[in-house]
């Protein structure tokens, strides 16, 4: 049967682990009616998955938390983490979901959490495990570490041990140090905010990081299902790729990275970029087959580099030295 909570508290212990699907709700809302039974005949029917009810207004926080901004909303959840939604009264596309997912998640092998860690660590050259994330830390060491990072001009992305509370427990016993931050090099523990302080004081930090991680400071947050999933379906090809292109306002699909260009017309594009002071985003599409594969079929245009603006295909070197030449580059922005 369906649960409705009573608070937060009991909320989070529900969702922390299985397949959850949440049902937000509100009295005056008349399609929530047939909905809520709909819900409570399928929780009936499907007795592997938690369904839980949530008053949507009476409790705010976990709605906003959700961006739910209309009632009905169905969130599908796998281990803590929100994989799907429904939006409205739609009870045909709200019991395949519960149906695909039911499957799926019943057959697929659960990651261990030393495996989950490992790639974690190894995402990035330089990553950095804290509290909130590089835009917006949730401690004062946190913050400081970022600064000297940003300070050093290197490259490094971020894991908010805050949003996950296994990786924040267990990182301690893998790395066997008991606080937060910790910072990783090449796969490596270097450690927290006094060690990296002392590194960059000596003027050692710049030489314990690899060259990719080198130049202009940017950071990048990792979520837990950028890496690894505990239990939830593999992304759909198509859907990986829209949110790649639609990562930045102007994306550039390329070999190697602005800083190491791993072939010429790589290099070009980002020269003109650069001359043009056009603000960018890139992936190095020898670093992901099935993106590079994938995006050739997607976009219809069989080389690289891509330049995307706001989602769409610009072209390729061609097209964009040809835009730069007219002046009309400054139109993807």
């Amino acid at each position: 049967m369906s649960v409705e909570i009573s608070s937060e508290t009991e909320f989070a212990t529900l969702t922390k682990s299985g397949f959850v699907i949440l049902n937000f709700w509100a009295e005056w809302c008349k399609p929530c009616e047939p909905m809520n039974a709909t819900f409570d005949q399928l929780a009936n029917n499907y007795k592997d998955a938690k369904f839980i009810k949530i008053e949507a207004e009476k409790f705010s926080d976990i709605t906003e938390q959700f961006s739910v901004s209309a009632v009905p909303t169905f969130i599908f959840m796998s281990d803590g983490k929100a994989i799907d939604k429904v939006e409205g009264a739609n009870g045909p596309d709200l019991v395949s979901k519960i149906t695909k997912y039911s499957q799926q998640l019943a057959t697929a092998k659960p990651v261990d959490i030393k495996t989950r860690l490992e790639k974690l660590i190894n995402y990035a050259p330089v990553m950095l495990f804290m509290k909130g994330t590089a835009q917006a830390p949730q401690c004062g060491f946190s913050s400081k570490l970022v600064d000297i990072l940003k300070k050093e001009n290197i490259k490094f992305s971020t894991f908010n041990i805050l949003s996950d509370e296994e990786v924040r427990q267990e990182l301690k016993k893998y790395s066997n140090w008991p606080t937060y931050p910790q910072l990783y090099v090449s796969g490596k523990l270097v450690g927290g905010l006094d060690i990296i302080k002392e590194l960059s004081e000596d003027g050692e930090l710049q030489s314990m990081v690899p060259e990719a991680a080198k130049g202009p400071s940017v950071s990048a947050s990792v979520n837990s299902s950028d890496v690894v999933s505990t239990s939830a379906p593999k992304e759909d090809l198509n859907v990986r790729l829209e949110k790649l292109i639609n990562t930045a306002p102007v994306m550039l699909f390329m070999k190697g990275s602005p800083d190491a260009p791993k072939c010429g017309f790589s290099g070009k594009i980002v020269d003109i970029l650069n001359n043009n002071n056009i603000k960018f985003s890139s992936f190095n599409i020898l670093a992901d087959e099935e993106v590079r594969n994938g995006l050739k079929a997607y976009s219809n245009w069989p080389t690289y580099p891509q330049l995307y603006a706001k989602g769409k295909l610009v072209g390729g070197l061609d097209i964009v030295k040809e835009m730069a030449e007219e002046g009309e580059l400054a139109s993807l922005v």
